[in-house]
């Protein structure tokens, strides 16, 4: 069972977090929803479409202006507070590697705790145990926040994967995390070669295997972008095939842009996977 704020998920429900940018420059939508209330209209649609979780990011992933930590915070606290009101069952994800940034957001309502890279902040999880929230514990092959990989090497990339997260997730227990509100994410992009990033989708299903839920941030990324030569606004079909292979695979939770899209992605494969009945069932019964 996985258990994130006030929802329970079954083993095999897929999970839909969204994706709301606080920041003027995030590499998908350039800033579309840094102005508050156009990120409430995106929580709105959101949910509306099927999101379970909103995730809350404060800081571009990639290099690009200097964000300290006030100013992460000025950017998701306040926020995290307004969607806390209006959305009391949905799960309040905040994306940061901060543990000064947790604290605030925590304080303000949030469930889960999205370290994209990787236990750099160790004090991050020790908010999480202190505030009972969940946390997504990353691989991110030992980057800095906000570098771009650079001829990195891993003699096994999952072996590497494996033995980073699990390991954050053990400690993460060990310090006083809920079990069930801990997942496992393999990091696509993060310290990763294009190559690696597919080779880690290939083998999800070592991951799945060890019993930690997993979730997946493939949305537009660059290693779909490369792989199908193709800008960021037309990688929708390559993040929904690789969507499609991560479910059968057995991944948890979605990172995504598109919500309605991924809907109905994970819906069929849970269906084809006999987890789901179809919504309508006619044809040859009449």
């Amino acid at each position: 069972m996985l258990r994130l704020g006030t929802r329970e998920f079954a083993p095999d429900e897929p999970v839909i977090m969204a994706i709301v940018n606080r920041t003027p420059d995030s590499f998908y939508d350039q800033g579309a929803t840094y102005r508050e209330e156009a990120a409430l209209d995106r929580v709105e649609q959101a949910v509306a479409e099927g999101a379970a979780i909103i995730d809350v990011g404060g800081v571009k992933a990639g290099p690009g202006e200097e964000v300290d930590a006030a100013e992460e915070i000025r950017r998701t606290a306040g926020f995290v507070a307004r969607v806390r009101e209006r959305h009391p069952s949905v799960v309040i994800s905040v994306d940061t590697w901060r543990h000064e940034v947790a604290e605030e957001v925590c304080a303000a309502g949030a469930d889960l705790l999205n370290d994209a890279w990787g236990g750099v902040d160790p004090r991050l999880a020790e908010v999480a145990a202190k505030h009972g929230v969940g946390l997504v514990c990353t691989h991110a092959g030992g980057a800095r926040p906000r570098t771009r990989p650079h001829r990195v090497a891993y003699a096994d990339v999952m072996a590497d994967i494996l033995r980073v997260t699990v390991g954050l997730a053990e400690r993460a227990v060990s310090l006083g995390v809920r079990r069930d509100g801990v997942l496992i994410d393999p990091g696509h992009d993060f310290g990763k070669s294009t190559r690696h990033s597919l080779e880690a989708t290939r083998r999800l299903g070592e991951m799945t295997a060890t019993g930690w839920p997993v979730l997946v941030s493939l949305s537009n990324k660059d290693f779909v972008g490369e792989t199908l030569d193709l800008p960021v606004r037309q990688r929708l079909l390559g993040t929904l095939a690789t969507t499609a292979i991560s479910a059968w695979l057995g991944a948890r939770v979605y990172r995504v842009h598109e919500v309605a899209e991924t809907r109905q992605v994970l819906d069929m494969v849970a269906s084809i996977a006999g987890h789901r009945p179809p919504a309508v069932a006619r044809r040859g019964l009449a």
